[in-house]
């Protein structure tokens, strides 16, 4: 994925609320949107080098979305609405690990009170795809959620329910970032989340952890890493 716009440079102030920060950018001080309701601690700290995208919408309020944060590997995607987009263009560009050879069929399905953000289809098959974006990496490790996340629960009640009713469904956790390894749920920050996931594994979930390579051009899925 190429971001459509050149990204605009700043440094990180403070975060203000869930969705928005200030930045220094050029000595002004800048209202931007954060589009990661996650925690992202380790990343958000004063100071930190920042890339801003340009946003244009009519009724915005801010100018700009927080894109990319220095960490200590490099480059950290932050929005959290990229990754269904960056999975799908994986799957075309021939990856996916598990779920190789399956295309997009419809983004943002409903399924009972859930949505779920891709259906993907192979022949007259199809599967349920629900992604999940992660910035948080510790000595290699990527660790999803970065905080307690009931919604993340929801989702994966949902496609277990859809695996044991004989349908394919799938969990793509997309790592924003190129230092990780590998991937495990964050069973410190939420246990239940944690459980949530090994139950939908058992009862027929499809896991898929895949990591990327980021930087001032775009954001790019890259390969598969193992579920540790």
């Amino acid at each position: 994925m190429r971001f459509p716009a050149p990204l605009v440079s700043a440094r990180f102030v403070a975060r203000d609320n869930r969705f928005r920060a200030t930045v220094d950018m050029a000595g002004r001080l800048v209202p931007v949107h954060v589009p990661n309701s996650g925690r992202m601690r380790e990343l958000l700290v004063s100071g930190t080098e920042v890339r801003l995208a340009p946003a244009h919408a009519p009724a915005r309020r801010t100018a700009f979305d927080l894109a990319l944060v220095w960490g200590s590997g490099g480059w950290v995607s932050v929005d959290a609405r990229l990754p269904p987009r960056l999975f799908a263009e994986w799957l075309q560009r021939g990856g996916g690990g598990p779920l190789s050879g399956w295309l997009t069929v419809q983004r943002e399905v409903t399924v009972g009170h859930s949505r779920v953000d891709l259906l993907l289809g192979r022949g007259d098959d199809r599967c349920w795809v629900e992604t999940k974006s992660v910035t948080l990496v510790r000595g290699g490790v990527a660790l999803f959620p970065d905080a307690p996340t009931e919604r993340g629960r929801r989702h994966l009640q949902t496609l277990a329910a859809l695996a044991e009713s004989g349908q394919r469904a799938a969990v793509a956790f997309v790592v924003q970032r190129s230092d990780a390894t590998h991937f495990r749920p964050n069973d410190e920050t939420d246990p239940a989340f944690g459980a949530a996931l090994r139950d939908a594994i058992r009862r027929g979930v499809t896991v898929v952890c895949c990591t990327c390579t980021v930087g001032e051009g775009g954001v790019e899925v890259v390969g598969e890493i193992p579920l540790g």
